[in-house]
């Protein structure tokens, strides 16, 4: 079985702040994902003031748990923060974003994403107006 590679660069819809999943969203952007029967995919966000994560897709608390777990942990507009260039959700944006990443693999069986039953792929927005996010998806493995 030949070894291929596929590169994507996608852009995600923009968003408000919060947890949001993306996991249609990007998987209806990678084209050639059915032709691989095994393989991983390693999605990169291209932003500082936003993430990548994976957890939990069917309860909507999990989304609203996380905005107040992580707006608790690093507010915006706190005294202690020198970097305010573009508003008071400025350098906590970048602290939550270094928190969670940005950055995930994931395999590949069978032509899809091989994710567990309540798994979803999460943009955690951290900004007021973050506008449209990239995800550089590049796609290794075997294809029929």
């Amino acid at each position: 079985m030949p070894t291929e590679w596929r590169q994507y660069v996608l852009t995600l819809k923009p968003r408000a702040r919060g947890y949001h999943l993306v996991t249609r969203e990007i998987v209806s952007q990678l084209d050639d994902i059915r032709k691989f029967r095994i393989g991983v995919a390693h999605l990169f966000l291209q932003h500082t003031s936003a993430s990548l994560t994976l957890n939990e897709n069917a309860s909507p608390d999990v989304r609203s748990d996380f905005s107040r777990f992580f707006d608790r942990l690093v507010p915006d507009g706190a005294n202690y923060f020198d970097h305010t260039i573009e508003g008071p959700d400025d350098m906590p944006a970048h602290i939550k974003a270094s928190l969670t990443g940005s950055s995930l693999t994931i395999p590949i069986a069978n032509g899809r994403l091989s994710l567990g039953t309540w798994q979803g792929i999460y943009l955690c927005e951290h900004r007021d107006s973050g506008g449209p996010r990239r995800i550089t998806v590049t796609i290794q493995g075997e294809t029929d």
